[in-house]
């Protein structure tokens, strides 16, 4: 039995989350351990909400709260719906928790004991009606490159150029919109990765497995050059720098986030002192390590984060694989949260429940490219795969054994040439969506439990039960046989992408619940004769053009939204 640490990378706590991001990092990850449960590994799967820095300081001006109370109020909310979309965290913790203010003070103080921290004083914008310095976000204006006014002092939101802020034209503060600003020194730390850089090059090579999108991210910026990284800011909220002449200042995002998974497994592991050791995944050589991202969040898990814990000089576990995904985009424009663009997760679970979502975000996942989202797509996969394929061969199957056996799964009758036959393509159809799953290749991985419906289909329909029935009785009851027990593999290797209605069918079967084992040999014989079967309500309903028309009109509107300062996308 092999673990696996698992980890989505953290929310941000700036509102209810999009679609963009369940599939770029949170919905991934879900599946993958859903999948490492199935074949008996020991998995934990850890996330948190990233509470720090300006999105959680501008989004709580925004709602007119405390920034306290609105981190609570907004990491309650998130929690709620992740649990309505059935992922499968061990942990959902916070990043600004007891356990993740002490470990990310003290990797500081191993980081400034090695000489790994580096003091320099940067020239910032300070604004007099504000009466502080402005960090990177607090600055907008009109970028220098393509002109738009969209623009924040660390990146152009329409052209994408990264930017510092005395580079925006006519710069003014996202707090008050004052343009009353001047420039002032600022003391702050710096990370030095630069003296880390050949430490990290032999360790990127002794990576395997990485996604070419991921190395390739994480080699453009070694071969630019590392720069070192400063890491505070001058806010209110945050992980207090612990060094005098730093009172007042924080750490920066950045470099407390992803300290946070270590410090959510601790929390995770107070729970239960007795039974649970954080150690043990942290700190052991037997652990293989997952990350699950979108492709611009790389760079900080592929180079800054590693950088830290080697700098500690601490036996730290580092990834072992990370899988970075491109972007999913909306009717042809870009998911963005500061601007309410696209669809969210609340306002999609108030349409159609988790399953729809899940299965076509996981069966379209943006691995090899960005995926463009449209209703009209959806409609037509989700009525395909869900409706037409899986919903219509339990429905047939099951309503076959109600209507003509009474829901008593039939005896008598031997295997055939077709049944060995089933066995073989099942069996190779089995071992490709094992492999797939293994390297966290997701739109295959789905196409080889389509492929596996399609399969039962077929067999139910090349058989045709309904005309044995009474031309060759023990044919008939070999088919229907096999069929239910079909239908409990469908299910069962569902189960990862479509969790909620894989078990409502296999509670309906008979068979037992919690984590369904991964198909074996005697996987046709489960369900054995004789049992009560029951045939679930309708599983998917088919969905119109007119309902797809109603929701890009709906959600459409909102893609030519103005601007405002706010949270980042």
């Amino acid at each position: 039995m092999a673990k696996a640490l698992i980890t989505s990378a953290l929310p941000y706590i700036n509102g209810v989350k999009h679609l963009g991001n369940l599939a770029g990092s949170l919905l991934p990850a879900d599946i993958h351990a859903r999948f490492r449960r199935q074949i008996g590994d020991e998995v934990l799967f850890i996330c948190a909400t990233d509470e720090h820095g300006t999105p959680a300081e501008l989004g709580a001006a925004e709602a007119g709260l405390a920034i306290r109370e609105y981190c609570c109020r907004q990491h309650v909310l998130q929690a709620n719906i992740y649990r309505r979309l059935n992922l499968s965290f061990d942990h959902f913790g916070r990043s600004s928790s007891r356990q993740n203010h002490a470990l990310t003070q003290h990797f500081f103080r191993r980081l400034e004991e090695n000489g790994f921290i580096e003091e320099r004083v940067l020239h910032q914008f300070y604004s007099h009606e504000d009466g502080r310095f402005l960090p990177d976000r607090y600055v907008v204006g009109t970028c220098p490159h393509c002109g738009s006014q969209r623009a924040r002092g660390d990146q152009c939101e329409d052209c994408a150029r990264t930017l510092d802020p005395t580079d925006l034209i006519d710069p003014r503060s996202a707090i008050s919109g004052s343009t009353d600003l001047e420039i002032r020194p600022s003391r702050h730390l710096f990370l030095k990765q630069t003296a880390l850089v050949e430490e990290l090059e032999r360790w990127i090579a002794t990576r395997t497995g990485w996604l070419s999108l991921v190395t390739s991210i994480a080699r453009k910026w070694l071969d630019e050059g590392l720069q070192d990284r400063c890491i505070t800011r001058d806010l209110d909220w945050g992980i207090p720098v612990p060094k005098p002449g730093y009172e007042g200042k924080v750490f920066y995002v950045w470099f407390d986030a992803p300290i946070a998974y270590i410090a959510a497994t601790q929390e995770w592991a107070e729970l239960n002192p007795e039974t649970r050791d954080w150690r043990r995944w942290w700190q052991a050589e037997d652990v293989e390590y997952l990350q699950f991202l979108g492709k611009d969040n790389v760079p900080f898990h592929a180079v800054s984060f590693p950088c830290t814990l080697l700098g500690s000089r601490e036996p730290w576990k580092t990834v072992d694989i990370i899988k970075g995904v491109n972007w999913l985009t909306f009717e042809g424009g870009k998911f963005s949260t500061s601007e309410r663009r696209g669809v969210f997760l609340d306002e999609a679970l108030d349409l159609l429940p988790a399953d729809y979502w899940r299965w076509w975000l996981a069966s379209n996942a943006p691995e090899g490219s960005d995926t463009d989202f449209t209703f009209d797509r959806f409609v037509q996969d989700v009525n395909n795969d869900l409706s037409d394929t899986f919903g219509n061969l339990v429905n047939r199957t099951l309503a076959f054994v109600t209507s003509r056996f009474q829901g008593v799964v039939p005896g008598t009758g031997a295997p055939s040439e077709a049944e060995r036959q089933l066995e073989q393509d099942l069996a190779q159809h089995l071992d490709a969506l094992r492999r797939h799953h293994a390297t966290g290749s997701l739109r295959k991985a789905a196409e080889d439990v389509r492929a596996i419906w399609r399969l039962a289909n077929g067999y139910f329909a090349a058989q045709a039960p309904w005309a044995s029935f009474r031309t060759d009785p023990d044919r008939c009851r070999v088919t229907v046989r096999t069929a239910v027990n079909l239908v409990g593999v469908c299910a069962t290797v569902a189960w990862p992408f479509i969790p909620s209605t894989a078990e409502t069918v296999l509670a309906s079967l008979g068979l037992p619940q919690g984590i369904p084992a991964w198909p074996a040999a005697d996987s046709l014989r489960l369900v054995k004769a004789g049992s009560t079967i029951q045939t679930p309500p309708l599983l998917f309903r088919k969905l119109t053009q007119d309902w797809a028309e109603e929701q890009r009109n709906r959600f459409g509107r909102r893609t030519s939204a103005p601007w405002r300062a706010g949270p980042p996308s």
